[in-house]
This record gives C-alpha cells, structure tokens and sequence, in this order.
C-alpha cells in the first residue's frame, strides 16, 4: 500500500508535507492556463493556427528557460520562499489582465505570468531539496509525492478550464486562475519558518547585505516583465533565441563540469549533462501535448464518450489521474524493482521513459489509420497514448528533479536545477515546431486534411524516441560509471 500523509510526514523532514500542499495549489493557475491558451487564441482571439503555436511555444518555452533564472536568483538575490511568493503574486496580475480578452491583454498578461510561474517553480524542488543531505534516498520519494501534488492540481485545474472552455467563458476562467495563488500565499505564510533557506549564499550574509541583495532581486524580477513582453511579441525569433540559449548553456554547464576540481564532481556533471540531453527528447514529444495534442483532440478525434463530449482539457486530466496516483506507488514499484534488479538505476529509469513516450506515440498512427469516413479517431487511442506517456513521465521527471541533489556540487544545485528546467522549455520550443509541422501550415481543421500530416509526424517522432531510448541504453554502463554507482 502507498504511505499516508500520516507516515509522509514521519519519514520526511519537517517541510516537505507542507510543500505537498503548497504544491497542489500553486500549480492551479498554470494548469487552467496550460491546455487553454492554444484554443483562446484560436477560437476566441481568431488567431492563426500557425502563430498560435508560437505563441504557445514561446510561452512553454520561456515558463521553463526562466527555471534558470529562478536557479540563479533564488538562495543569491532572494530567499527561495521570498522568489516563490513574488512569482505567485505576478500570476495574479498576470492573470487578471488576461481576463480583459483582448491581444493586447493576452501577451501583457502571459509576460505577467510568465515571470511568476517561470521563477517559482525552481523554488518548490529547491526548498525541499535542501531538506535532504546529498545521499539521503529518501529524497526521491518526497519528490514523487510532491510531484503527485503538482497533478492533483492539473488535475483540478484541467477539469475547471475544460468546464468553462465548453462555456467559452474564458473571462472567468481566467479571473478564477487567481484563487490557487492566493492559497499558495497564504500556505507559503503559515509555513515560513519551515521553509527557510539553508546554507544558501544569501542566508550566510549579514544583514545590511542581505536587504541590499534582496531590493536588487525584486528589481531585476520587475525589469523583466517588459523584457518578456517585448519576446512575446515577436514568437518566432524568441523560440531562435531560447533554442540558441539553451545551445550556450549546455556548453557553459559543460566547461563548468571539466573545471570541477574534484574528479568525482567531474564525472557526475558530465553524467548530469547527457541525462539532460535524454530529458530534452522526452520533453521535446511530451509538451506536443499543449500546443498540437490539443488541437488534434479538438477537431481530429471523437470526444462523445458514452453519450458526453469530453473537452480537450479534460482529455489532458488522463496524464494528471495517472500521476496522481501514481506518484505516491512509485517508491513501493521501484523498491522492489530494485530488489529483484539491484542495477536498475536512474539511467535506466530515463531508458523507459523514452521508450514509453516513443510507444504512445505510434498509438496514434494506428487510431487516425483505422478512423471512419469522416476522419474522427475513436477516443480511445489517445486515452491510451496519454495513458503510456504519462507512465513515461513519472519515470523521467520526479526522479530528475530528486537526482538534481545527487549530482550537484556544492553552490551548484539551484542552476543545475534551472537549467534542468530550461531544456523542458528549450523541448516547448520544438514541440511548436513538430505541431505546426503536424498540422501543416494551411491553417485547415478539417481532418480528412490534417490527418495525413499528423499520422506521419507521429509516426516519424515516435520512432525517433525509440530509436533514443535504444541509444541511451547502450550508454547506461558509462553512466553508471560516472555516477559511482555500486551495482
């Protein structure tokens, strides 16, 4: 049986059940907007196909290349909760403004909440990495049940948006965004002694340094609200600059891991970045889901299910049910996995994932192959597609985040956190690209038109990921070596 919250918050430092909470409420706002932006703009704004897409994939891109930032801010310029609090007040205004339904207003407030969800996402996996020594493996479980609590509120979140997306009722929709964020706040408040940073650069400051710091951090978050607008407004060339900075970073991450002093640092680095280059894969074909997922599920697939018609951002609550429930049975399978098979390790874990994801994907092929005249798949290929993806995701992501406290040298845990976070927007970026090359650049929803092109982008990306997932395989004894596992 999966541990209770009772014994969670036994076996786990004093904090991490609180950031369980704290997690379910926060993720709200983003998961209301997430699935609902493709179809606001195109339904509701009457934007183009083509330009929605990237749009949205600025958006993705942008919400996790600001993880770096966080990364960076975060234990130097402000206190981790501090970050965290100041981000869920930006998606409040980001929030509202979006309310007003306008293009004007649809790329003010994304820059609004952009900067807030982009920092304070960082935040959460830092505050409660920081509550484990480096090898304590009770880490990855926290992980796993903090990141069940992150899909409790997709899944929350998904059900509301697809309610008042059915309604086209995005006015409210987006003023009800806001509500997840205020309890965060408050949450965040009540817990704060527990949620204090430790051995962060800033925490060991005096005080006059301290306030100094913490007056420049505010400033830099405010400064880049018009900076992101500016991006946002120009979708195409922000995806060429976030694709070219996470080139950058990767060599910049690169040089830092072969200055390592110490050998053994060294040899983690360099395994950090080729799981980071696997992860890259995997993100790459799961955010297809927000941007040309959504808009398959909408015109290219049969949502009367038994008589309802299922929303798109319900279909979306597949992934949240799976890794709800099966965040918190993950330690109990990977336990006795590892029992059975002491060398399963994390790059095996990574293994999986792509070949999941890569599986889902050939799924839908089938489904468009075998769809009637009218070119509507039945809904059950892309249940199941979402079904094996999500399985995928609990392997790859949870277990990336806790690996983070693994792998780090010291000082350097909050950036390689954020740059983690970077290459999920860098994969946003490319999913944009695979989407609109699904969906071909005729801006057509009819399906008898935009299913050939989907069927063999999907066909092309879900062998792609097989083929990668073969490839790492055969890379898993050198990552062993460098990560000075035992088995």
């Amino acid at each position: 049986m999966p541990l209770s919250l009772n014994q969670l918050s036994v076996n786990i430092p004093r904090g991490a059940a609180s950031l369980f909470f704290i997690q379910i409420f926060a993720t709200l706002a983003f998961a209301m907007l997430y699935p609902t932006l493709e179809l606001y703009m195109v339904d509701g704004l009457k934007l183009p196909v083509v330009l929605a897409n990237a749009i949205l994939g600025a958006f993705l891109a942008f919400n996790y290349g600001l993880h770096l930032l966080g990364g960076f801010f975060g234990g130097r310029l402000l206190s981790f909760r501090n970050l965290f609090v100041t981000g869920m007040v930006l998606q409040i205004v980001g929030c509202v403004i979006l309310s007003i339904l306008s293009f004007a207003s649809l790329t003010w407030g994304m820059a609004f909440f952009l900067v807030g969800s982009g920092l304070n996402v960082t935040c959460i996996n830092m505050m409660l990495t920081q509550l484990f020594a480096p090898q304590d493996k009770r880490r990855e479980t926290a992980f796993l049940w903090n990141y069940s609590g992150m899909n409790l509120g997709f899944f929350i979140g998904f059900a509301v948006a697809g309610y008042f997306q059915l309604e086209n009722n995005y006015h409210m929709l987006f003023l009800l965004c806001t509500s997840g964020n205020l309890i965060a706040i408050v949450l965040t408040a009540v817990n704060w002694h527990k949620l204090r940073d430790r051995k962060t650069i800033l925490s060991q400051l005096p005080f006059k340094a301290y306030a100094g710091r913490t007056v420049l951090g505010f400033f830099c978050v405010i400064c880049m609200v018009p900076i992101l607008l500016c991006l946002l407004k120009h979708a195409h060339l922000s995806n060429e600059i976030v694709l070219l900075t996470g080139f950058v970073i990767l060599l910049v991450m690169l040089v830092l891991a072969l200055r390592q002093p110490e050998l053994h640092f060294k040899k983690k680095m360099l395994a950090y970045l080729i799981l980071v280059l696997s992860s890259l894969v995997f993100w790459s074909l799961y955010q297809i889901a927000p941007i040309g997922l959504t808009t398959f599920a909408e015109y290219n697939v049969n949502r009367h299910v038994f008589g309802f018609t299922i929303s798109p951002q319900w279909i979306l609550n597949i992934n949240a049910f799976v890794i709800m429930f099966g965040g918190p049975t993950m330690p109990i399978f990977l336990k006795k996995i590892r029992t059975r098979y002491p060398h399963f390790s994390i790059p095996h874990q990574f293994t999986s994932a792509l070949l999941l994801i890569g599986i889902g994907f050939l799924l839908l092929p089938i489904g468009i192959h075998l769809a009637p005249s009218d070119g509507l798949s039945s809904f059950q290929w892309i249940f199941w597609s979402y079904v094996i993806q999500s399985l995928g995701e609990l392997l790859i992501s949870p277990i990336g985040y806790a690996m983070i406290g693994q792998l780090a040298p010291p000082g350097l845990g909050g950036i390689m956190m954020g740059v983690w976070m970077l290459f999920s927007g860098v994969g946003g970026v490319l999913s944009s690209y695979a989407s609109t090359w699904a969906g071909g650049s005729s801006n057509s929803l009819n399906p008898l038109m935009t299913n050939p092109g989907y069927a063999h982008v999907f066909q092309i990306l879900g062998w792609g990921a097989v083929a990668c997932g073969v490839l790492f395989f055969m890379l898993i004894p050198m990552l062993r070596r460098l990560i000075n596992e035992s088995h």
